[in-house]
């Protein structure tokens, strides 16, 4: 088996910074002379509370975090947030307001549903959500508890440009595939949560940014392990954490840090994004559904005019040592995902590779 690594264009797990793949790697069975691997370790134990600690604050200050905002380590995805946040919030009205602009945000419109009376605030199904709605587009329920939408939809190659305007309804965000890419003013926000694997860390981890206000309202049967109290009281370790994932996140923190913060990365992720639509709305084969203005700078979605030509793209994409390039299956065609670990020279070989294939077919 070769060394080589390929260029992982996965929607997630995705790739991770080789540099600290690496520093993970020398560190794996002894981590700064503790004799363990922190793999291994306590979660209760000095040297792992010092890893956890430092992640945290490095996570508060890279993102701006306010202080009256809890960051919380948890378990579960993004998809046990889709119950966990109504839960915890709907108990004030028993209503919410949901924007369904794709898979995801759709599967926590339907899971809310168990829990209250749901608003379908907007939907942009009506154009198989090729765009992002606009402000005057939602239609916003006076009584709702919280306002949920999802920052980036990775199915289907779109991202909010901008924050909802809800007059003071806390804004509930799905940030999984877009976090860490571009500064985020948090005051905005309720909550914002997001799983760690396309940005952050491995998967295992599911990261919360909560306003501390608005925990400690669940609903009297909302599982122990599933009210926000339970777990900003105990810091994230009511149980074991996510250990690892943790310790990685921290790696891939200081990482984002050498390039220059977030809006180092903002700069970095749309140069890349950009080059990649510049390369595919010049060409005569390939097309983007996506409307501009509503296009994703982490999930580019493309395709060509037959489904026989996009197999023949993924299959020679493999061979040419590109990864995951197949698209979704509810979609079809072709998507590259660029997450803030491939590097720009990824990006560009594949513009080569689409030229060229454009050029031959």
């Amino acid at each position: 088996m070769g060394t080589q690594r390929v260029y992982n264009f996965s929607a997630g797990p995705s790739m991770l910074p080789l540099e600290v793949l690496e520093r993970a790697g020398a560190e794996i069975t002894n981590y700064q002379g503790s004799g363990m691997s922190v793999m291994e370790m306590s979660h209760r134990s000095k040297v792992f509370q010092k890893i956890f600690d430092d992640t945290q604050a490095k996570f508060r200050k890279l993102l701006k975090v306010p202080d009256s905002y809890k960051i919380l380590f948890l378990q579960g995805g993004a998809s046990t947030q889709f119950s966990m946040a109504p839960l915890n919030l709907i108990g004030k009205t028993g209503k919410a307001d949901y924007a369904v602009t794709g898979n995801f945000s759709n599967i926590a419109y339907k899971e809310a549903k168990k829990f209250g009376q749901i608003n379908l605030a907007v939907s942009s199904a009506d154009r198989n959500h090729t765009y992002i709605p606009t402000q005057d587009q939602i239609q916003l329920d006076p009584e709702a508890s919280y306002f949920y939408y999802c920052a980036n939809n990775t199915i289907y190659g779109t991202e909010w440009q901008y924050v909802p305007e809800t007059n003071g309804v806390p804004i509930v965000c799905d940030m999984s595939s877009d976090i860490l890419s571009r500064p985020v003013d948090v005051s905005k926000y309720g909550i914002i949560f997001a799983g760690a694997q396309k940005n952050m860390a491995p998967a295992g981890l599911t990261v919360v940014i909560i306003k501390e206000e608005l925990a400690g309202h669940e609903l009297p049967y909302t599982p122990l392990m599933m009210t926000y109290k339970t777990m900003i009281d105990k810091d994230s370790m009511y149980n074991t954490p996510p250990c690892w994932c943790i310790y990685m996140l921290g790696l891939v923190l200081d990482w984002l840090e050498e390039q220059g913060g977030i809006p180092g990365m903002e700069a970095i992720k749309h140069g890349k994004a950009q080059m990649l639509y510049d390369v595919i709305d010049s060409s005569r084969l390939f097309t983007c559904a996506v409307e501009p203005g509503s296009r994703s700078d982490m999930n580019v979605v493309f395709r060509t005019a037959s489904e026989e030509l996009d197999a023949k793209f993924v299959k020679e994409s493999v061979e040419a040592g590109f990864t995951n390039l197949k698209g979704h299956r509810s979609v079809g065609g072709m998507r590259a995902s660029i997450y803030n670990a491939m590097p720009t020279e990824g990006v560009e070989k594949l513009c080569d590779f689409i030229k060229a294939f454009d050029q031959n077919n």
